[in-house]
């Protein structure tokens, strides 16, 4: 394993799908010609909108999306995450909240449906409620060993807040932790960076975090700073408001190193907690 570049787009979706994918080509041609082979986009890449619209789009949605990723992996020849997107389930009523690995030959290698579900009122006056159309997954996030980068843990926005699914992940032999999302303005502001950065610093690990970011319909809109962030908590890279990329190396061996300087996980004590 060496070092290689990875990426985290940052976009401003919306509720063209069309509008969205070629936003999202752009970025990752733009990064693949910077030389990541790591690309990450951010969750509802493919769609910011109402979820009366999203239902309705979300059968062709969802095909179009694993399309699009096996297709930019391969074309870009790049290792490309698809933050989330919404596949139905059941009658059509509900969606999963869907994030997908893909590999430069366009293999998938892990689909993590997100666990926790954004139910909150903010004081903005903003509510959300993903579980109102959103059904949670049932299954362990994955990690997945890719040869020639590392292994990769996938997570989903809101799980961000939740530490013990890193531990599963970094338990599991993960050295990079993605975090697709589409955070709040309001809560992004106080909470975005320093939420990814402890995930770092807690499980001594690479933090890859895709983000949305501005104004995407109505009053939604989101915090931005996608980030790439190593093991000691440092940010390596941020990518502001606008759309664009946050790219930095990732060295596999400066785990191992951290690790080392601050055997935290090895002081575990899992036979009392």
């Amino acid at each position: 394993m060496t070092d290689f570049l990875a990426a985290a787009i940052q976009l401003t979706s919306g509720q063209d799908p069309d509008r969205n994918f070629t936003a999202a080509e752009e970025q990752i041609d733009l990064a693949a010609r910077r030389g990541a082979e790591l690309v990450g986009l951010p969750e509802n890449f493919s769609f910011m909108g109402d979820d009366s619209r999203r239902l309705e789009l979300a059968p062709s949605l969802a095909e179009q999306c694993s399309r699009f990723l096996v297709t930019m992996a391969r074309r870009y020849q790049v290792v490309l995450l698809g933050g989330g997107f919404p596949v139905p389930v059941g009658d059509g009523s509900r969606t999963l909240n869907r994030a997908e690995l893909v590999d430069r030959d366009g293999q998938i290698l892990a689909r993590y449906d997100k666990i926790h579900l954004f139910d909150v009122d903010l004081p903005d006056g903003n509510t959300y409620q993903e579980s109102a159309t959103v059904t949670p997954g049932t299954t362990l996030p994955p990690v997945v060993d890719v040869p020639g980068l590392c292994r990769l843990g996938v997570s989903i926005c809101y799980d961000v807040r939740f530490p013990e699914l890193y531990r599963h992940l970094v338990g599991s032999g993960a050295d990079l932790l993605m975090i697709p999302a589409a955070f709040t303005a309001f809560t992004g502001k106080d909470h975005w960076q320093v939420l990814l950065q402890a995930r770092a610093i807690e499980n001594t690990a690479y933090v890859l975090a895709p983000a949305q970011t501005g104004l995407h319909y109505g009053r939604r809109q989101s915090h931005g700073h996608a980030m790439v962030i190593d093991p000691w908590g440092t940010v390596l890279a941020d990518a502001g408001v606008q759309p664009g990329a946050a790219i930095a190396p990732v060295n596999v061996s400066h785990v191992g190193h951290v690790r080392e300087q601050m055997p935290s996980l090895r002081h575990r004590q899992p036979a009392l907690f």
